[in-house]
């Protein structure tokens, strides 16, 4: 990976005209496929020259020696055909997307909370919808930060390349604390925020079956992964000239090696399908293969995936719903899978021992990979002991599946009800909330309403404190 050279695909979107003309620069360098990053970008999995590509503009290109640039992740590739926040259509992400003109330092996520495809917080700068229309979350987690911190207030959808990019010129900074950040990046840009009246709520779902040919109303939407990450280039040309016929604008890369065309027309199903079956593509592949996250160009990786997966399949277990990850002990990026298997650093070698490699294993709790915690499950074990462990950790998956809803469930429940009370401009319906206080008007968490100076106003139409109305929350 190291000397691999990436294309940039803002957010994991490109036009058919893109990625045809990726793939004959591609040929052009002596390459019949490329390959897909973790980070929704495009790999050519040849060492290539820099000189050989400096030539080619209107690419992004970034060289093995400069790694330090990230491309943008995004949730667009889930939108229309999975679960979605109403107000996040696929239009309103190319729109915020299309405002990122530079090359981010720091690794940036531009997410659904209610989708489940695209991991929420494995960036630096994690954009998170809310439920207001146009405004987002902010979760920090900068570099030597331990954890993750929420910003104190959300960002409107057209500042979001500002917010960003005043982020990394703090950097210099070297802030400690999210609200450093906040101070610094007021002072630096002009945005339109809006206060936090709510915690950011994730919901869980199984991760989803994301490839093969699936119809969603008058449409159709195509899944294609290949085990191996490498994309036929002539296949893919192919495909980029139906698009064109089919009027396709956008394809849209997932972090899991894999790609995704939506809108196709009912009526051309069948020529898509003959394209598939003419290059022999396999669009069925068990949920066990399609799982999994593996390092770019990482044969011993691979290996062991199909070493796994072949065991899973020999003993007909089920992980529908789970997301694995395979890691090793130098690896610097956040896990965003169920279950991670983190190989560990051999011990020097003393004579002519040979010493066989051992595995960590960890699981997120609940297994959900937003909780971004992790527990250890087992510590320094043999290959040959990894298809029982986690056998074992997909059956305690299925035994709490769903338990955490259950209990909270109204016919269930035996929580006690708590009343909480809020107050909400009569206006535009925004909530005061005093455990968050108004970060816009410099009001600390923990400012009761009553003590809101006379002069206060709404943060987002202006209406005056009299306008403001008590509310009292049943929870």
């Amino acid at each position: 990976m190291k000397k691999l050279n990436r294309i940039l695909i803002n957010g994991g979107v490109l036009s058919p005209g893109e990625l045809k003309h990726i793939c004959e620069t591609a040929e052009s360098l002596g390459m019949n496929s490329i390959s897909f990053g973790s980070r929704q970008d495009i790999i050519f999995p040849k060492d290539i020259e820099k000189k050989d590509l400096e030539e080619l503009k209107t690419l992004q290109f970034v060289f093995p020696d400069e790694d330090v640039i990230h491309n943008i992740a995004s949730s667009y590739v889930s939108s229309d055909i999975f679960t979605n926040t109403s107000w996040l259509t696929s239009a309103r992400y190319l729109y915020v997307i299309e405002q990122f003109k530079y090359k981010p330092t720091l690794r940036i996520n531009i997410t659904d909370p209610k989708q489940r495809l695209v991991p929420l917080f494995t960036g630096n700068i994690n954009f998170i919808a809310s439920e207001n229309e146009d405004y987002w979350y902010l979760y920090l987690r900068l570099p030597n930060w331990r954890k993750t911190k929420m910003y104190p207030a959300l960002i409107y959808s057209w500042d979001l390349h500002k917010v960003a990019q005043a982020i990394e010129d703090v950097l210099i900074e070297e802030p400690e604390n999210v609200d450093t950040v906040f101070e610094l990046v007021n002072d630096a840009v002009e945005t339109n925020n809006r206060t936090v009246d709510k915690p950011l709520e994730v919901p869980f779902h199984p991760f989803p079956y994301y490839e093969g040919m699936n119809r969603i109303e008058d449409k159709y939407w195509l899944g294609l992964y290949w085990r191996n990450n490498l994309y036929d280039t002539t296949f893919l040309k192919e495909m980029c000239d139906l698009c064109f016929e089919n009027k396709i604008g956008k394809i849209s890369i997932t972090p899991w090696k894999s790609f995704i065309v939506k809108g196709i027309p009912v009526e051309s199903k069948l020529v898509w399908e003959k394209l598939l079956g003419r290059f022999g593509i396999n669009v069925r592949h068990s949920m066990l293969e399609l799982n999994w996250h593996l390092p770019v160009n990482n044969i011993e990786a691979l290996n062991l995936k199909k070493y796994l997966v072949t065991n899973f399949d020999q003993n007909d277990i089920s992980t529908y719903g789970l997301t694995f990850g395979i890691t090793d002990f130098d690896h610097n990026s956040y896990n965003f899978t169920s279950i991670v298997i983190e190989k560990n650093k051999q011990p020097e070698q003393i004579g002519g021992f040979v010493i066989r490699d051992t595995y960590n294993l960890l699981y997120a709790k609940n297994f959900d990979p937003n909780t971004r915690e992790y527990i250890v499950h087992v510590q320094d074990v043999d290959k040959v002991e990894l298809p029982g462990l986690l056998m074992e950790l997909s059956k305690l998956y299925f035994e709490q599946l769903g338990s955490e809803q259950e209990v909270n469930s109204p016919k269930t429940s035996k929580k006690e009800t708590t009343e909480e009370e809020i107050h909400q401009c009569s206006e535009c319906m925004t909530v005061y909330h005093k455990d968050y206080g108004d970060v816009t008007q410099n009001i600390a968490p923990g400012t009761s309403f009553e003590e809101l100076p006379s002069s206060y106003e709404c943060s987002v139409c202006g209406a005056p404190k009299s306008s403001y109305e008590k509310k009292v929350l049943v929870k």
